[in-house]
């Protein structure tokens, strides 16, 4: 451990590392619960696979954007504790898996090394703030988004609001009206806007996928860009406050909106615009590290297959607004890629671009910044990688989820269908291997990984059941899903349940049926005018279960005979409620209150005492097996079964007391006084304990 305190610079994360240095010793040490271990690992990007005895490695990459040392960085830490393969996923992050969990605070502290986290990678956490993978050289942008997204990520990272929430929250930048952040499907999504010559944007919110899809509200048509730090943490605290905890199913935000409605969620807003510390929060933009392109020039080329590079062209090319620059898109099948390969990108864009690349949310790579006159260079380049397939962000381009390869909840495989499915449009649709209009997304459940139901043809991961109650593995087939713009969109219709192995055939039939009638309409314009009902009777034939053969009981990728086996799930590990870790974790955090009131940060120690008091709460109606759903129940409850009945001495009620934070800005002397009524409430309700349990 002692290597972590000498070779990292930040006292903040090298703080971080040694914690979880300590709570892994006091797991395995059998002195801190599974579930609250859980939790904590799942906020500092260490996930349990589907394998038995070790985690994946979810890397946080703010917008996508990696350097070409931040790349070779990853590749040492995949070779030296993983397999040395990377996967990129839809929200720009690079996951690593096989790790051993005692090995993940050396880990930790060598990608910190290139500034590269795993914080809050995973967990009920804000997640990895993404962006277009176009910003900056989009030639329909009205600015870079990057400086925005990445003043979020800093904001956020470590920030006492949202360490411990209901469930995950999303945050998406889109460069432009097109909206290739995808606002409409996040918790809160921003798309770039410029009115009367300021920059702002266009704010979305309550949007989200799974299992109950729902597009996000238009909350604000345009809000300046000084105000989204201070709206994200306002719309954090009141999720914080009164979004479900209990039942993960109903936790995220797009239930609290649909629960609240946008009117009535803004005035829960206008509630905590008093213990906000900012009002506005410049972002200083031109203070963004400018990008430095290398001019070194590269060996003469001469290309043997020109017929194939002018095909890569058409299909791999992406425009800039730069002049005398494109950037190359390449198609990384499935997401997954090794490290030699990743070093020799790494190195190639070092010495011949700006050294960086972006990953993006359909699992590919963007190399910005190349000289024109390069391509062909770069063609043969990446060529030798490998990295020169056709069809980046094409029909022939299909995202998908790992499935059951090493997810807990994964129900039948993605990967496996994903690669039958492109070999199918390659062999006998070639005519789509350059056309950008059909998405074709796979998630291996419900859970949306894969963003399957906000595709034009999407496929969810299930299993069926004979009549003899066999069972195979099986697929949702969607429909009519698209991206329709300036954060609107459509999701996808559940139009069949099929057979896995007959997923090929189902997308023979849909793409049959729609170059014979589509007459040149969109595919989502062709879905809507045909309607559900139209491509249920037409796949209908294909969901007969009275006919399998032996075959249909292997999934794709298998050898073995399917057998449906779901783990749990940690896309939101939530704390077990043991009375006794309740208020060791109140202790705790009325630590950090204090450390964090020493070092000036009044907001922060306020919410740490705040977090301290609900969390004591807590304990209490847990010990009386009353529900603990959210903050907000929790807070009412107390008051109700606790002071109005008389069993504990409050004198202006705990609702009254712990809602001060509302009501009072975030001061020095206000967070002194809230720190001492928190302190003293958690010892009357240690004392109260204590006196119950002698009694019992």
């Amino acid at each position: 451990m002692q290597s972590f305190r000498t070779e990292l610079e930040n006292p903040v994360v090298e703080k971080d590392i040694i914690d979880l240095a300590d709570k892994i010793h006091e797991f395995n040490g059998g002195k801190l619960d599974e579930e609250k271990f859980r939790s904590l690992r799942l906020a500092r990007g260490i996930y349990g696979q589907r394998q038995p005895g070790v985690q994946m490695i979810r890397i946080k990459l703010p917008y996508g954007k990696v350097t070409s040392q931040q790349l070779r960085r990853i590749c040492e830490v995949s070779e030296e504790y993983s397999t040395g393969r990377l996967h990129i996923t839809t929200r720009q992050d690079i996951q690593i898996h096989y790790v051993d969990i005692n090995r993940t605070p050396e880990l930790w502290a060598q990608l910190e090394r290139d500034a590269i986290t795993i914080r809050e990678a995973c967990g009920n956490t804000v997640r990895n703030i993404t962006a277009s993978e176009t910003a900056g050289i989009d030639v329909n942008e009205p600015f870079d988004v990057s400086p925005y997204a990445h003043a979020l990520f800093q904001y956020f990272l470590r920030n006492p609001i949202s360490q411990e929430m209901g469930r995950k929250f999303k945050v998406s930048f889109s460069a432009s009206d097109t909206d290739t952040g995808l606002s409409y499907m996040h918790d809160l999504g921003f798309i770039a806007k410029v009115k009367d010559g300021v920059k702002g944007f266009k704010v979305m919110l309550g949007g989200g996928l799974g299992s109950q899809p729902r597009l996000a509200d238009e909350m604000y048509s345009f809000l300046p860009a000084n105000q989204i730090v201070p709206l994200m943490e306002g719309v954090v605290r009141v999720f914080d406050r009164y979004g479900e905890r209990k039942s993960r199913a109903k936790a995220r935000m797009k239930f609290l909106i649909k629960d609240l409605g946008l009117d009535g969620f803004r005035e829960l807003l206008e509630e905590e615009q008093l213990a906000i510390p900012f009002q506005t929060y410049e972002i200083d933009a031109d203070s963004y590290p400018e990008v430095t392109v290398s001019q070194l020039e590269p060996p003469t080329v001469v290309l043997e297959d020109q017929r194939n590079f002018e095909l890569w062209k058409s299909t791999n090319l992406v425009p800039q607004k730069q002049e005398g620059y494109v950037a190359i898109g390449v198609k990384v099948l499935l997401g997954d890629f090794y490290i030699d390969k990743a070093r020799q990108l790494a190195d190639l864009v070092e010495k011949y671009a700006a050294g960086e690349i972006r990953l993006t949310l359909r699992q590919n790579i963007l190399i910005p910044y190349v000289r024109e006159s390069l391509v062909p260079f770069f063609y043969q380049e990446l060529k030798k990688l490998g990295f020169a397939e056709i069809g980046y962000n094409t029909a022939v381009d299909i995202t998908a989820c790992p499935g059951t390869d090493t997810c807990n909840l994964g129900i039948a495989s993605s990967t496996g269908i994903a690669d039958k499915l492109e070999e199918v449009i390659k062999a006998e649709y070639p005519h789509y291997v350059n056309n950008p209009d059909v998405v074709i997304k796979i998630s291996g459940c419900m859970n949306a990984c894969g963003q399957h139901n906000m595709a034009n043809i999407g496929f969810q991961g299930m299993s069926v059941r004979t009549k003899d109650k066999l069972v195979a593995p099986a697929l949702q087939v969607l429909l009519g899903g698209g991206n329709l713009g300036n954060g609107n969109g459509r999701y996808a219709d559940k139009v069949i349940k099929i057979p896995s192995k007959r997923g090929p055939e189902a997308l023979r039939s849909i793409l049959d049926d729609y170059d014979k009638n589509g007459n040149g309409k969109s595919f989502v314009d062709y879905y809507e005018e045909k309607g559900q009902m139209y491509f249920y009777d037409y796949l209908k034939p294909l969901s007969d279960v009275t006919n399998l053969v032996p075959s249909d009981f292997i999934d794709w990728g298998n050898s073995e005979k399917y057998e449906k086996a779901i783990g749990v799930g940690e896309c939101a590990g939530v704390v077990i409620d043991l009375v006794a870790t309740l208020l060791f974790d109140s202790e705790e955090k009325l630590e950090t209150s204090k450390l964090t009131l020493e070092e000036g940060k009044w907001a922060a120690s306020i919410y740490h005492s705040y977090s301290s008091m609900v969390n004591t709460a807590k304990a209490l109606l847990t010990a009386e097996k009353t529900k603990v759903n959210t903050h907000i129940g929790i807070i009412r409850d107390f008051d109700k079964l606790f002071v109005e009945t008389g069993k504990f001495k409050l004198e202006e009620g705990f609702e009254k007391s712990v809602l001060q934070l509302k009501e009072n800005a975030p001061t020095e002397a206000f967070a002194k006084s809230y720190l001492k009524k928190a302190e003293d409430f958690l010892s009357a309700v240690e004392t109260y304990r204590q006196l119950e349990l002698a009694t019992t």
